[in-house]
């Protein structure tokens, strides 16, 4: 498993909305097959978000972030990407 960590420009959520519907598409794309099992932003303050994804490729979340609207419209202002080892909860 992986863990994507986003920080976000400041006032993001007006910001967001022209590329939201494309991210949000991209990651329902990566949970129906099974690559993504959970994302959300972080609330009050809505400064960051994190993703949950099921794989021990780091390459498949690289190319998520490569690939993510946010990211390339400067919404995100740094990502970084954990390794974890989940030793209580469902796998999969």
């Amino acid at each position: 498993m992986h863990i994507l960590f986003y920080n976000y420009v400041e006032d993001v959520a007006p910001k967001r909305e022209p590329f939201r519907a494309q991210h949000l598409d991209l990651l329902r794309d990566l949970e129906r097959k099974g690559i993504v099992k959970m994302a959300g932003a972080f609330a009050d303050p809505l400064d960051g978000a994190v993703i949950i994804f099921n794989t021990d490729d780091r390459s498949v979340v690289e190319a998520f972030v490569q690939e993510d609207p946010y990211v390339a419209n400067g919404l995100v202002t740094t990502w970084r990407i954990r390794a974890w080892d989940v030793v209580i909860g469902a796998e999969g």
